[in-house]
């Protein structure tokens, strides 16, 4: 007996599956939030050490030189002793495998190892979040191509496939390139229509998706209540901004540390 005449006939099942896809179609977005957050969390996590490290680098190694000054105009053993304190929280000079690997990710990778991983390219991003054509696309190509819309296994295998470069071209603000990915989708076979199923499959589907969207509740939480993304939390319309005004601030201490270091050898 056709599965889609038993539902059709059945009341009770076609509002199960209608319940199952107003579930998958909610969790498709909220993973789609999940991962651009995560994307933004990476990207500034990224750009942060990439642009504000040196500034971080130079106030230690200020901070250690004024302590010295100032242990050396004292003699006081407590002044020598903060002073080695100062001294020990400066950073040493990059080893080999920094000044060849670059920044790494938060995952303690250097970028081509990143690479031989991901398919992602070994360049730190430019933004910490791409622009809204790239995130429009994004978002459009992903409710597409979602694997949880799947027609049978086969096509869940192509669209998770296929996934996988969409979101590699996301992750690097790659616009053209989900654009010539949206043509490619566009110009794709063209999935069967979902079958629906017994009841008894539809209450199954429904437990995995409540399963899978508390997974990504966890995920979420955890992103969130980071370093990072407290950091990002602060400015939610424009991360990239509050990395400027981050810069911002620490030049300005920079200057006042020289201020004072040049008053003490000088």
């Amino acid at each position: 007996m056709n599965p889609e005449a038993d539902i059709s006939e059945d009341p009770a099942a076609e509002r199960l599956a209608q319940a199952v896809r107003a579930a998958e179609q909610a969790l498709i977005e909220f993973e789609i939030a999940v991962e651009t957050f995560r994307v933004e969390v990476e990207n500034f996590s990224r750009l942060h050490h990439q642009r504000l490290g040196p500034m971080y680098a130079r106030l230690d190694e200020l901070e250690a030189l004024i302590a010295e000054a100032v242990a050396a105009r004292s003699g006081s053993a407590e002044d020598v002793r903060r002073a080695r304190e100062a001294r020990a929280l400066v950073q040493p000079l990059p080893g080999v495998e920094e000044l060849l690997g670059g920044w790494m990710d938060s995952e303690g990778l250097f970028p081509e190892a990143t690479a031989m991983l991901t398919g992602q390219s070994v360049q730190p991003p430019k933004r910490v979040r791409p622009s809204d054509e790239v995130r429009r696309a994004y978002r459009e190509l992903v409710r597409k191509a979602h694997p949880d819309l799947a027609a049978d296994e086969a096509d869940r295998q192509r669209r998770e496939e296929f996934l996988v470069r969409v979101n590699s071209a996301y992750a690097q603000g790659d616009e053209a390139t989900l654009r010539t990915l949206a043509a490619e989708w566009a110009a794709g076979p063209v999935p069967g229509q979902r079958r629906a199923s017994r009841s008894e499959e539809l209450y199954a589907r429904l437990e995995w998706l409540a399963e899978r969207k508390e997974m990504l509740s966890a995920v979420a939480a955890e992103l969130e209540s980071s370093a990072i993304g407290a950091m990002i939390k602060m400015a939610p319309d424009d991360p990239d901004g509050l990395l400027t005004e981050i810069a911002d601030g620490l030049v300005a201490q920079i200057a006042e540390r020289e201020a004072r270091l040049a008053s003490l050898v000088g």
